[in-house]
């Protein structure tokens, strides 16, 4: 099988089953795992994907040979492999995944001990090296092979997913969970005993054919099912997963998708009131509504550059209790910093139980004072010239310019952050306004002539 360097990514690992990404390639993962990292127990767990047990075989085998104990948690959604490195106080965790890709892709999400990210930045460069190149130190015959352990955590990560709720304080409520056929199903079956609510599950039953589709809820001809649902039964909300579950999408009770972004600023002010006076991460895409609502509810806006390596860095330093990116990663203290995709769901509906309050009337005031334009992307020829052309034309008379993640310009009235891809030919534009959808769709349009120029 051929190893090619096409599937190593900025913060994990995702390719093509087998051209980009195969066995081969999983076997030395593992190796080069141990060899890199010193890692002398790990977790390994894979998703909901047909190729996910030959692949996770492969990197058990690269682990054990190098002397490394396995720590094999079965199917299951990339934060319980954050769950149990943290939890079990391993040396590390390999996760299977290929999240939202098409089927006929596979992948890994690495962490360190405590479940710290693995990224460019953090040895998944040497990783990548020593797979593609094959320069493994010979195993030493002294080495004695390590073993693998099932362990089923499912009873302890859910107990901690149930320390983020008042349990007393939820009431009935009707809920739409669609899991597209990916992991999450079985998360909410375990949960479903310890809460009061009705669940409606769509595409629950986890299938690596997708037969509705890839697990992907921000395609917009993914969202219908999830809203026609809600309408259909008169529900309070829906939810909706990736395949791997680390991010959650969410409907409200006339079937409209909420933008991730005004989640953060809505989850900021529940911890807020937990931990008056905490620090809470958002990334530079869309900023105006969470500064104000963590400011209003005396807290400390601290801004990160977006991924979840560079977010869960900045947590960890700044001790901040909760971060969020409007690409709905939500990331939590209390979760080792981690991201997760189903705290934020059980966070919304105690915040639903406790106003009384429809989740539209909930979003309302917040989408009016600050609309966006979602992220859109425009495939260039040459990013860094369009980026470079876009400056010249907004910076002068500028509010305020950052460059934390890409150029990000704000006027009196408006603002807008403008990114590169980290893979593609693509630019990401975020466009936000105060109060005035015209006005925010005006300057959509023109960034965009501009950009597909």
């Amino acid at each position: 099988m051929e190893i090619k360097r096409a599937a190593f990514k900025a913060y994990d690992i995702r390719g093509k089953v087998p051209e980009e990404l195969n066995e081969a390639m999983a076997y030395r993962i593992g190796r080069a795992f141990v060899d890199i990292f010193e890692a002398k127990k790990v977790a390994v767990g894979n998703d909901i994907r047909l190729s996910g047990p030959a692949f996770k075989s492969a990197v058990i085998k690269g682990l054990t040979e190098m002397g490394c104990d396995v720590v094999d948690i079965g199917l299951c959604g990339t934060e319980q492999i954050y769950f149990a490195t943290a939890h079990l106080k391993l040396d590390g965790g390999i996760m299977i995944t290929a999240s939202h890709n098409p089927k006929d892709y596979n992948g890994m999400k690495l962490v360190r001990a405590e479940s710290r990210p693995i990224s460019g930045d953090t040895g998944l460069k040497e990783l990548e090296e020593q797979v593609v190149t094959g320069a493994f130190p010979p195993v030493s015959k002294d080495i004695i092979p390590g073993t693998v352990t099932y362990v089923d955590i499912l009873k302890d990560y859910i107990e901690h997913l149930l320390t983020y709720v008042d349990k007393a304080a939820l009431k009935p409520l009707k809920v739409v969970v669609n899991a597209g056929n990916g992991g999450a199903g079985a998360v909410i079956d375990a949960l479903e005993p310890y809460l009061p609510f009705e669940f409606i599950k769509v595409n629950h039953q986890p299938d690596g054919n997708f037969p509705n589709g890839v697990p992907n809820p921000l395609l917009i001809e993914n969202r219908e099912v999830t809203s026609k649902v809600v309408r259909e039964n008169n529900a309070d909300i829906g939810i909706a997963w990736d395949g791997d579950f680390d991010r959650c999408f969410l409907f409200d009770e006339k079937g409209n998708f909420i933008e991730g972004y005004y989640l953060v600023g809505f989850l900021a002010q529940a911890f807020l009131q937990r931990r008056p006076g905490s620090k809470i991460i958002y990334d530079p895409r869309l900023t105006w509504n969470t500064i104000e609502l963590v400011e209003k509810a005396g807290g400390i806006p601290v801004l990160s550059k977006s991924g979840h390596a560079f977010i869960k860095e900045r947590m960890r330093k700044e001790d901040a209790v909760y971060g969020g990116e409007m690409s709905a990663h939500h990331y939590f203290k209390d979760f080792s910093y981690c991201d997760s995709g189903m705290i934020p769901w059980l966070l919304v509906l105690e915040i639903l139980c406790r106003e009384g309050k429809p989740m539209s009337v909930l979003m309302r005031e917040r989408v009016a004072c600050y609309p966006v334009s979602g992220e859109i992307n425009s495939t260039v020829v040459d990013a860094k010239a369009v980026i470079q052309q876009i400056e010249e034309k907004y910076t002068p008379g500028a509010l305020k310019i950052e460059r934390v993640d890409g150029l990000s310009v704000e006027y009196d009235k408006w603002r807008f952050n403008v990114r590169m891809s980290n893979t593609e030919p693509v630019l990401r534009l975020n466009v936000e306004s105060r109060c005035d959808v015209k006005l925010m769709e005006e300057k959509t349009k023109e960034l965009l002539a501009l950009i597909r120029g």
